[in-house]
């Protein structure tokens, strides 16, 4: 009864990460290290549980505190520096040893649970797998090994379309870490709305962040803001990747300041769908002047390595003038000290050695992304047609779109991104990352209706060995997650590929 009611206050408080166990729920049939969701390296189940009481304690080794102390949230268990006589500890250290940043070994026993990873990284990944295993006040004695598949594994959200609030934005960073997603992409500028404060070009967001897709209300995020999300990813282990689109995709920017055009005319703010109708003007050196501002603010307020600068759809802007804008932008951004990242189409340029093209095509042949991955170019991949979460389920999804197609549960998971692009080599694939495009999408039960149940099929795809890949064992393990989605609040499609 504990646990229900710890469970109860935590969900109508808003608190989205509680799920370790989502307390109270049945356990899976088939045994909670059969159903771990992405598949591990390798599980293996022992008799034996191990039982969460008064007398439970965690212990935390040097490195190891941070991770400790969300887990204590989660459990309603102390921290101690070292645990007492006759309780039973869950121990968390940081080994240091020469291991991948995310990997962790886990061990559960009668008296003892014993998380350990080289990177406080692989902790938290663990933790995510320890809340899956757990049920109630009980977690099942086993052993788990485990690795990432690919260091990139990503999600988008277009804020752009339709503004989400910071509120709205946690809460789909923890619905992602759970599934130990480690990269939210923020697609912070379009047509239809710019998204964060540029101090030194205000009106981008006072008046370019005014409005949304069918005149919905718009919005922004003071920098104030855009730091409290980029460290609230952080905690979670979530790496923010910002994008402004450019050199097409910028209506709200030629509206807000008529000096971006090339006839120094501005175009009313606009409301609507289509693409690739306008272009910042590459001649004028204003442009390039503007982009320094925003892209050294933006540079300022983001640690991770990676500005996204777009690329995509830039229909009004000639292929030579694409080429000279995307080459001199590139170096803006490296000397602001980040790295970019590009929608592909950036390979038709001149792609700087640390840039990374996001692919996002509905085929996977295409001998330009292809040479350049064998040249180096990194490459993370977004099929639209099988990783695009505002893709309909079917003809009746009440949301999305369909022009890359319709996506079930099925189609998503079904590809591998390691052999998925003819004539990239595996090396240069950097992993996956599922975008969410808000034409249709208002609301958080918008954006998990449409995120679940395929967003953890492409985190598994980024995390999970090629060799565990199969669609009969992984509808399974789906279905198994369905009592911590309600236990948790959250929207989610019943798909009918899977026996929920």
């Amino acid at each position: 009864m504990r646990w229900r009611l710890i469970l109860a206050a935590l969900v109508a408080a808003g608190a989205s990460t509680v799920a370790v166990a989502e307390p109270g729920a049945a356990a899976p049939a088939r045994g909670a290290y059969a159903d771990i969701l992405p598949a591990p390296v390798s599980a293996r189940p022992e008799r034996g549980a191990f039982t969460i009481g008064r007398h439970t304690t965690i212990t935390a080794g040097p490195g190891a505190r941070g991770v400790a102390e969300q887990l204590s949230a989660i459990l309603h268990v102390p921290v101690v520096s070292r645990a007492p006589k006759g309780g039973n500890t869950i121990a968390l250290t940081v080994a240091g040893r020469d291991q991948g940043d995310e990997s962790y070994r886990l061990d559960v026993g009668p008296a003892r649970v014993t998380l350990t990873a080289g990177r406080a990284a692989g902790l938290f990944a663990g933790v995510q797998t320890l809340r899956q295993l757990a049920n109630g006040h009980s977690i099942p004695a086993g052993h788990v090994a485990d690795a990432p598949r690919f260091a990139y594994r990503g999600a988008m959200l277009d804020v752009a379309r339709h503004f989400f609030s910071v509120a709205q934005v946690e809460r789909y960073i923890d619905q992602l870490a759970l599934y130990k997603i480690n990269t939210l992409h923020l697609h912070l500028a379009d047509d239809q709305g710019w998204r964060i404060m540029i101090n030194s070009w205000p009106r981008l967001a006072t008046y370019g962040g005014s409005t949304a897709v069918d005149g919905d209300p718009g919005g922004y995020y003071t920098q104030a803001q855009y730091r409290a999300i980029v460290a609230y990813a952080a905690a979670r282990y979530v790496t923010v990747i910002p994008e402004i689109d450019m050199p097409g995709h910028v209506n709200a920017a030629l509206a807000s300041y008529a000096e971006l055009n090339c006839d120094g005319v501005a175009p009313p703010l606009y409301t609507g769908t289509d693409v690739g109708f306008s272009s910042l003007c590459v001649n004028k050196e204003i442009t390039y002047r503007f982009l320094d501002d925003v892209i050294g603010e933006l540079a300022a307020l983001t640690p991770g390595p990676y500005l996204h600068i777009g690329g995509d759809e830039a229909h009004a802007t000639s292929q030579a003038d694409y080429v000279t804008f995307m080459n001199r932008v590139q170096g803006i951004v490296a000397a602001h000290g980040k790295r970019v990242q590009a929608w592909h189409q950036v390979v038709t340029a001149s792609p700087l050695p640390t840039t990374v093209a996001q692919y996002w095509d509905t085929t996977n042949v295409n001998p330009e992304v292809a040479a350049a991955a064998a040249n180096g170019t990194g490459v993370v991949l977004s099929p639209a047609n099988l990783a695009y979460l505002d893709m309909k389920y079917n003809d009746s999804t009440p949301l999305g779109q369909d022009w890359a197609g319709l996506i079930e549960v099925a189609d998503a998971y079904g590809w591998d991104p390691g052999t998925y692009l003819v004539g990239a080599p595996t090396s240069a694939v950097r992993g996956v990352e599922a975008p969410l495009w808000t034409e249709t999408i208002r609301t958080s039960a918008d954006i998990e209706y449409m995120a679940f149940p395929r967003l953890p099929a492409i985190a598994e795809l980024g995390w999970s060995p090629a060799s565990t890949h199969d669609w009969a064992a992984f509808r399974l393990r789906l279905a198994a997650q369905a009592p911590r989605w309600q236990a948790m609040g959250i929207n989610f499609y019943r798909s009918p590929q899977v026996p929920w």
